[in-house]
């Protein structure tokens, strides 16, 4: 049971927060080639803003929608010509908020599919639960639409669990995307070991 004082991330109603009301399109970070951000070797984009606030955030700076430097066609560029390694597998969009910052995730996404089309893989972390993405603006659904994988859910510090595979708490889904758009019900990632 919660304790009454223990602080809690912030729950939007739909279409409270918007991404053309707060996005500044602000990167907090880039990290070409690692391998902890999802499966493989990855291409990992940091957007900047995110009004969940949860209480043990790993990137609390990143919560400020002008944090960073402002996203430009030089840095996509770069990350085309990352993913176009052969040994990398994909694009991982974090944050922040990357469903508050759709005006540079769609047109990044739309770029790789229309370059690798879907030999690159496009994982996402999302403080918004399936349900409440499903029930948002268009631009979420877009985005949504556009992506392979989402770990959804807000932080929870009380079901912090590092045990856990590319997540931070226990309530924390991993979602294989369009299985679940295809089956209307939520089909999570084949390869969940934990």
């Amino acid at each position: 049971m919660l304790q009454s004082k223990e602080r809690l991330p912030k729950n939007p109603r739909p279409k409270e927060w918007l991404a053309s009301e707060l996005s500044q399109q602000y990167i907090a970070d880039y990290k070409p080639f690692n391998f902890v951000d999802g499966e493989g070797v990855r291409c990992s984009l940091y957007v900047s803003g995110c009004k969940f606030a949860c209480p043990g955030c790993y990137n609390k700076a990143a919560q400020n929608f002008h944090y960073g430097v402002p996203y430009t066609q030089d840095l996509e560029d770069a990350i085309i010509k990352d993913l176009g390694e052969s040994y990398c597998q994909g694009l991982t969009l974090l944050g922040g908020e990357p469903f508050l910052n759709t005006q540079v995730c769609i047109k990044l996404v739309k770029r790789i599919r229309q370059e690798f089309g879907h030999s690159k893989d496009v994982w996402s972390w999302s403080g918004y639960r399936w349900d409440e993405l499903l029930r948002d603006s268009d631009d979420k659904l877009e985005l949504l639409s556009l992506i392979d994988v989402l770990v959804d859910d807000r932080f929870m510090l009380a079901k912090k669990d590092l045990t856990l595979q590319f997540r931070g708490s226990s309530n924390q889904r991993i979602i294989n995307v369009p299985a679940s758009l295809k089956a209307g019900r939520i089909v999570l990632w084949d390869r969940l070991l934990k």
